[in-house]
């Protein structure tokens, strides 16, 4: 179990639908959620791709959100302008959250040091640009890798070029790269098995709707979960058909700990809080007033609530038995009376 609560990261994308006030607006949304982190990424379409209007820089017709769309179309709708960066950190530095991105390119990662950017995440199509992450690794700065669509080798290829270039904090983020992503495409159980490959935390970067799967992820060790976000889904946007509304964020905050604060220790019997409970475990008592000298029946001792007469399998040995003493209703069943 880690020993804090999970980290909550809001991702922006391109929800801010083109307004920089809107942006601002989904920074305090997430800070009022009591998510720790806003994520952007830090891009335009001419650092990400080029303008070609060929079918190999174009989405397949049947996806499910963006298809058909030219690449470069895309990104120019979706990206946060240069100039948005610092209002954005700016205003999360005032609500108490944290702001850092994605770069795509060494011009990113300049511009984000020039903002003190307090980390980098490498996103999941860009696992395997080693020089992007060696760049990001030498700032010193925190790494958070996503995996989607990645093997065990590249992922480790991914991780040992950060290593390589200074990087010691190192998370990496089981993730689906698929937008919105099916729940039975997500396979959480490999968290553990990451986790045990590589040595190092681990968290889920999740595209499918709602908190359930995030929240099954703690249980199976997640340490980050990375959320996108919007104000309304029903407000459109790039990634808004499987962002989180302020209030599904909020919850998944409150309910991610909850899971987290559950999955306590290994440690089978009674805890601290059950202690109480256990003084109303089934005991044998007297039930009707007795004499001296009357016999134990099933009418006059019986296994009920609360503890502090024999165990209830004693009552095939005190059957028949004589009582020695009086003994009034509601009196412990002791060997002592019989």
């Amino acid at each position: 179990m880690s020993r804090t609560k999970p980290y909550i990261v809001a991702e922006m994308s391109g929800n801010h639908n083109g307004s920089l006030d809107r942006a601002l607006q989904l920074v305090d949304a997430a800070a009022d959620a009591g998510a720790d982190a806003i994520k952007i990424q830090t891009y335009t379409a001419d650092t990400l791709t080029v303008d070609v209007r060929h079918p190999r820089f174009q989405l397949s017709a049947g996806h499910e959100l963006w298809g058909g769309e030219y690449l470069y179309d895309l990104y120019t709708r979706a990206h946060t302008p240069w100039d948005w960066h610092a209002p954005i950190f700016e205003r999360a530095r005032e609500r108490g959250i944290e702001a850092f991105s994605s770069p795509f390119d060494p011009t990113a990662v300049e511009l984000l040091e020039k903002l003190d950017a307090p980390r980098y995440k490498i996103a999941s199509s860009e696992i395997t640009d080693l020089p992007l992450i060696r760049l990001c690794a030498s700032t010193g700065k925190p790494i958070i890798i996503s995996t989607g669509m990645a093997t065990l080798r590249e992922i480790t290829a991914a991780v040992d070029a950060a290593r390589g270039a200074g990087a010691t904090d190192i998370t990496v983020l089981s993730c689906t790269a698929s937008y919105p992503a099916p729940p039975e495409s997500t396979n959480l159980r490999r968290i553990p098995v990451l986790a045990e490959a590589l040595r190092l935390p681990i968290g889920l970067s999740d595209h499918t709707l709602g908190i359930g799967v995030p929240i099954a992820a703690v249980a199976l060790g997640a340490v980050l979960i990375e959320k996108h976000v919007t104000l309304d889904r029903a407000d459109g946007g790039v990634d808004s058909a499987f962002s989180l509304d302020p209030g599904e964020l909020a919850a998944l905050v409150v309910e991610s700990e909850r899971a987290w604060q559950a999955l306590g220790t290994t440690a089978i019997g009674p805890t601290e809080a059950e202690k109480e409970g256990l003084r109303f475990r089934r005991s044998l008592y007297v039930v009707t007033d007795v004499k001296a000298g009357e016999p134990v029946t099933e009418a006059n001792v019986r296994s009920i609530r609360p503890t502090g007469g024999l165990e209830p399998d004693a009552i095939g040995q005190v059957l028949g038995r004589v009582f020695r003493t009086d003994a009034a209703k509601g009196t412990p069943l002791t060997w002592d009376l019989i």
